[in-house]
């Protein structure tokens, strides 16, 4: 392996002779990847050949979007922009759905993409796809390699381009091209690429200082840009200094520790009450690292919580989402952290005497307090076997500090958004506004081998399962110990609640008729629990994180105990025309 590291380095600053494949390899080396996620196919076979001496590890899945979801967390949990492969053709439009949530999750990756030959493209070949046209809309950019010698410049800019952007690139190459000879120069990144982005125009920052000192309640929304710039201390010493109430955005409940005094929860679907209520009041709200995004701003639980006539100061890495959703008086571009440390250090030095708001503390606590006590409630409502709110509680009773949560998209995963609490960062990796299930276990997956000393738990609906199950072989073949959890309600209850509020309890494709999955984790290989009783959630999932085992629980959840339409803002209750659906009519439910 010495032998090895000395060629490598000896490769770096100067031009070498070697082949396109090994150029891509030795890119990917000195860009820090440990692990490439795919299916085996030919077309990158003399790729694949060298990651076992390159260092790499190439971790086979079941199904390819199983790679780009475990690569997108992966991401999320390391900072290292995740790598995946596959054949060209199917391999690669597998990842098509999972590449796409990346890509709204603004998750840095970097997809090699294999395609047909040169000799054959535009013979309707075997696997043949054109791909770029496929990935174009769901990627920051598509990079093909349009000869030989530039291999390792166009991976180079793919990676450039990943982390600028902040979301998944297409790295199209010929499958001949992994062929031949070329003469380049192995860079490391910091020759074609920066990651320092600054604090933002000092103007901008100087008026952004202003209206925080006058403001009479200001709030802070921190979000995932704070995780990714590792600046949610920056954050808090704003936030302590102007006794600044601090909400999470929606689904990066581990933007800011809930520990801290100031903290008031996640806004958005199934969001926190004391975040929303808190966040009501504002006249000026610090948005630090997120897009705000519609569907994460939306009223919920009847509360319309986004305040309308507050001055927002929106702080984002990208101008693309400066202002995109609401109406802005400060738009700061720039890193979360050095903007966030800039403010906050400004504030410091002109306010030096400010005193903390202790009436303000007193409402905080208050809020939190109420909504603390109407989870616990709705929770101890009884089930039939178990409410899945009770679950919820026992299960984030039941975690140990530290432990990475995955969540997937369906009414009890969704609810869950209420309950999961983090005190660190990069431990809560959620599905985010692609909203495709599926997601929970392998991200799952991606977390545990991004941070393999902490526990990873999921938190499926029976129907994603269905989509995730298979990769408990990944799993037990690799040895990656993720919990399973299980809510087993017998249908897609999220889409079942919409037919229960706005189509007069009719059931069409809602019900499933499942498996016990214990059993099946346990043939294959996993360790498998099955609970029907509230009491034993807590124990069970303590046992199996323990056991540091692959391991599914199947908890039998009440299906009846339904959170409130998952897309209310887009549902209207149903009008019928012709004569023979009238009687399907709103109008026609009271005559029956």
């Amino acid at each position: 392996m010495a032998k090895v590291e000395s060629q490598a380095k000896q490769a770096k600053g100067q031009k070498v002779k070697m082949t396109p494949s090994e150029a891509i390899v030795e890119t990917l080396v000195a860009e820090g990847v440990k692990e490439v996620y795919g299916i085996l196919g030919s077309a990158f076979m003399d790729m694949l050949d060298l990651f076992p001496t390159a260092g790499i590890n190439f971790l086979p899945v079941r199904h390819e979007q199983t790679a780009a979801h475990m690569a997108d967390a992966y991401t999320r949990v390391s900072g290292v922009a995740g790598v995946v492969v596959g054949q060209n053709g199917p391999g690669i439009t597998n990842m098509v759905t999972s590449v796409a949530a990346a890509n709204q999750a603004h998750t840095p990756m970097v997809v090699i993409s294999p395609s047909a030959g040169t000799p054959t493209i535009g013979w309707d070949g075997f696997q043949e796809c054109n791909q770029v046209s496929v990935f174009e809309s769901i990627t920051k950019e598509t990079v093909q390699v349009t000869h030989v010698s530039r291999v390792a410049d166009n991976l180079r800019t793919a990676f450039r381009i990943a982390y600028a952007e902040r979301g998944p690139v297409l790295f199209d190459i010929p499958r001949d091209y992994f062929y031949g000879e070329l003469e380049d120069e192995i860079l490391e990144p910091h020759q074609y690429r920066t990651d320092a982005r600054g604090a933002g125009d000092p103007a901008s920052l100087s008026k952004a200082v202003d209206l925080l000192k006058e403001a009479e309640y200001p709030v802070i929304i921190s979000g995932r840009g704070a995780v990714d710039a590792d600046g949610i201390d920056d954050v808090k010493a704003i936030a302590e200094h102007l006794t600044a109430p601090v909400a999470v955005s929606y689904m990066h409940n581990d933007a800011f520790p809930d520990e801290h005094p100031l903290a008031v929860g996640p806004i958005g679907y199934m969001g926190s009450k004391a975040a929303m209520r808190t966040l009501q009041k504002a006249d000026v709200v610090l948005a630090v690292g997120t897009r705000l995004s519609v569907f994460g701003t939306l009223p919920c639980y009847d509360i319309d919580y986004f305040p309308k006539q507050a001055k927002i100061i929106q702080v984002d890495i990208n101008p693309r989402n400066i202002a995109r959703t609401h109406p802005v008086e400060v738009g700061i571009i720039g890193d979360a952290k050095a903007a966030s440390k800039e403010i906050a250090e400004r504030l410091k030095r002109e306010t030096p005497g400010r005193t903390r708001n202790g009436e303000r503390m007193s409402e905080v606590a208050t809020e939190k307090e109420k909504w603390e006590e109407e989870l616990v409630d709705l929770a101890m409502e009884d089930g039939n076997p178990i409410n899945p709110r009770r679950a919820l509680l026992e299960l984030t009773r039941a975690v140990p500090e530290g432990t990475m949560i995955s969540t997937d998209i369906g009414n009890v995963s969704s609810t869950a958004n209420a309950y999961l609490k983090f005190n660190q960062p990069r431990k809560h990796i959620a599905a985010l506004t692609f909203g495709n299930t599926g997601f929970a276990y392998p991200a799952a997956l991606g977390a545990q081998l991004a941070d393999p000393d902490s526990p990873a738990v999921a938190i499926i609906g029976d129907g994603a399962w269905g989509m995730s199950l298979h990769e408990v072989s990944t799993a037990v073949e690799q040895n990656i110990p993720v919990v399973a959890c299980v809510f087993n309600n017998g249908a897609w209850c999220a889409e079942k609640k919409n037919q229960v509020d706005y189509y007069n309890n009719r059931f069409v494709g809602a019900d499933i008729d499942a498996p016990d999955f214990a059993e099946v984790a346990r043939s294959m290989g996993a360790q498998g629990y099955r609970v029907d009783k509230p009491e034993d959630v807590g124990p069970v999932v303590a046992e199996a994180i323990k056991s540091r085992k692959p391991a599914v629980i199947d908890i039998q959840v009440d299906g009846t105990q339904l959170a409130p339409p998952f897309r209310k803002d887009a549902l209207k209750m149903p009008t019928r025309h012709l004569q023979k659906y009238k009687h399907l009519d709103v109008e026609s439910w009271g005559n029956k």
